[in-house]
């Protein structure tokens, strides 16, 4: 072989080895904790634990508190100072304890929209994520800079301001209107973004779980979960919703086709664990057929 050729040969197996170490890597995810003292406790320590694991990025789904803990500026200031000291790239994404259910006397009384203002102020300012190590983020300014997605490999990482309790419909149906416009924007945004670079896979992060409304009730997720069907079905590649709200550990393929009723196959759902399961979710994305796929196992 002669001299060039050997180069060829050389930077082909370089090229070889970034695209494999793009197409699989390891996120984590958790949700809906702490809530109790003693979760607050062992909290450090559950950071400690994931910052020992080979991840890319770790996303927490929203409700770092119980819906009566009080939502001042202290313990948001607090929260943030620990998703800080974790040693992987920290997205934080907003739960309804946060901001809608902070009305609440037990809460504090505090005027929902001025506390997801200063959520936005403390976790989601400026082009990069929290966490020791830090990635580059793309924000839909101004009005909704916790939408955010990033790339790792050949998969697109989207955050959508959707909490659990209805999505805040019921109680302020104007506020309600006017950020599921943007949701929804941010999502065709994303998809077509996607399928535009080609990539493989889309993953979303929210806190509410949209199925855990009753049967017959309209609880703020219905235009969601039809633009969610619309995109995945208009998509090549694999789908991956990750969100919290009801605290159970689950993974499966609820989204239908809204002609068919048939579960849409390029589509999965993880819910990850809540208070009191204090846990978090591995991720880890591989392409060994030709597609991404997700394997999904619990953190501890």
């Amino acid at each position: 072989m002669n001299r060039q050729a050997r180069l060829f040969a050389a930077i082909a197996a370089f090229c070889a080895t970034l695209s494999a170490n793009a197409a699989e890597f390891t996120f984590g995810a958790l949700g809906d904790t702490p809530y109790t003292w003693l979760e607050e406790a062992g909290f450090p320590a559950l950071l400690e634990g994931i910052g020992r694991e080979d991840l890319a990025f770790v996303v927490h789904v929203g409700d770092f508190k119980r819906a009566v803990a009080p939502c001042s500026d202290e313990l948001f200031r607090q929260r943030r100072e620990w998703f800080d000291t974790g040693r992987h790239p920290f997205i934080f994404v907003p739960g309804d304890n946060e901001w809608t259910d902070c009305r609440g006397l037990q809460a504090g009384g505090y005027d929902p929209l001025e506390r997801l203002a200063k959520l936005r102020e403390l976790f989601s300012r400026g082009e990069e994520s929290l966490g020791q190590r830090k990635i580059r983020l793309a924000r839909q300014l101004p009005d909704y800079p916790e939408h955010a997605r990033w790339r790792h490999g050949d998969v697109l990482f989207v955050t959508l301001n959707v909490p659990g309790n209805a999505n805040n419909a019921r109680v302020m149906p104007d506020e309600f209107r006017i950020r599921s416009a943007a949701v929804a924007r941010w999502l065709a945004q994303s998809f077509n973004l996607a399928r535009g670079d080609r990539l493989r896979a889309v993953v979303l992060f929210m806190h509410a779980n949209p199925w855990a409304a009753p049967a017959g009730r309209y609880f703020g997720y219905r235009e969601l979960l039809a633009a969610l069907a619309k995109e995945t079905l208009g998509f090549d590649g694999e789908v991956l919703l990750v969100h919290g709200d009801t605290h159970r550990y689950l993974v499966d393929s609820p989204l239908r086709d809204p002609a068919t009723r048939a579960a849409i196959a390029n589509f999965t759902r993880v819910e990850v664990f809540g208070s009191p399961g204090m846990n978090w979710v591995r991720i880890r994305v591989t392409d060994t057929t030709g597609r991404i796929s997700f394997e999904v196992t619990p953190g501890n």
